[in-house]
């Protein structure tokens, strides 16, 4: 049987690619990381890591096992979660993985109000878009990830129940006159600032609906930058409401462009009910909209 202290182990190598880091991650001396290595290739009959320059890397077996070890630490931190919940949530940990807009709008408002109700619970985050935190919650890294779609008929994920909490619409960010707007092709010669991958996916789907391309002449998934750009006359973008909720720029006008609309959710593993603390985190959140 594979010892579960020594997957630990070799997860933190893969995260850090060093046996120093990973020894100071776990709060380990280096020869014992070593060790625990050695052991468990010793039990798999596998060689798991090989050198690279002054570090490590894994191998194709090392990267298979730690990826299944990932699931089964995740699955393991989960129930000792569970069982620190039934105590009354006195005690324990719930995690949550949401987008950067969601952490400058109401996650801080959640996290107050997670507090106050249930103050021996510990809330812990990570930032992340959509798709790493979909992962992260099926290798049951996180309870609940925070995401966004703009498709809100695709399929949900099998084991994954997605809870709506709003629909975020998005709007024309540009120099012009407050409600400047009329029609999305007028602005097919202007240049345009793109966002993060997916926002700057849904601008090249919206602009086709449009009838054209745009010319994205700069890219960025910082919105105090994007919005500063469009404020030095650079160019227009697209941005969602949660994003001008976080930041909004006082020389920029925002359009709302109809039909244009982001959906976020609270994604959690299986149908209700959840843990308790998992559920005392959608309650928080649902309440800091």
């Amino acid at each position: 049987m594979l010892d579960v202290v020594r997957l630990r182990v070799l997860l933190a190598v893969a995260r850090r690619g060093s046996l120093t880091a990973a020894a100071k991650e776990l709060h380990y001396s280096q020869p014992s990381v070593s060790h625990h290595l050695a052991r468990l290739e010793a039990e798999t009959g596998a060689k798991l890591v090989q050198r690279a320059g002054r570090g490590i890397r894994l191998t194709e077996a090392g990267r298979l096992l730690a990826d299944r070890a990932a699931d089964i630490i995740g699955r393991l931190d989960d129930a000792a979660e569970e069982l620190a919940s039934h105590v009354g949530l006195r005690s324990g940990r719930v995690r949550l993985a949401a987008f950067p807009s969601a952490l400058g709008t109401f996650v801080p408002k959640t996290a107050m109000r997670l507090a106050l109700d249930h103050p021996g619970l510990r809330l812990e985050i990570t930032e992340t878009e959509p798709p790493e935190a979909l992962r992260l919650l099926r290798a049951g890294r996180v309870d609940v990830a925070v995401m966004f779609r703009y498709d809100d008929t695709a399929p949900e994920d099998n084991g994954i129940q997605m809870i709506h909490l709003l629909d975020d619409p998005s709007y024309l960010i540009h120099t012009g006159p407050q409600g400047e707007l009329t029609e999305l092709a007028e602005h097919a010669e202007t240049a345009w600032i793109g966002g993060c991958d997916r926002c700057r996916l849904h601008l090249l789907d919206i602009c086709a609906k449009a009838g054209f391309a745009p010319r994205i002449t700069f890219t960025s998934d910082d919105i105090v930058a994007v919005q500063a750009l469009v404020a030095a006359g650079m160019g227009i973008t697209v941005l969602p409401g949660l994003a001008l909720r976080a930041h909004r720029h006082p020389d920029v006008s925002a359009d709302l462009i109809p039909g244009s609309t982001r959906h976020v959710h609270a994604a959690v593993h299986g149908d209700p009910p959840h843990p308790p603390a998992t559920q005392a985190l959608l309650s928080a959140l649902r309440e800091s909209l």
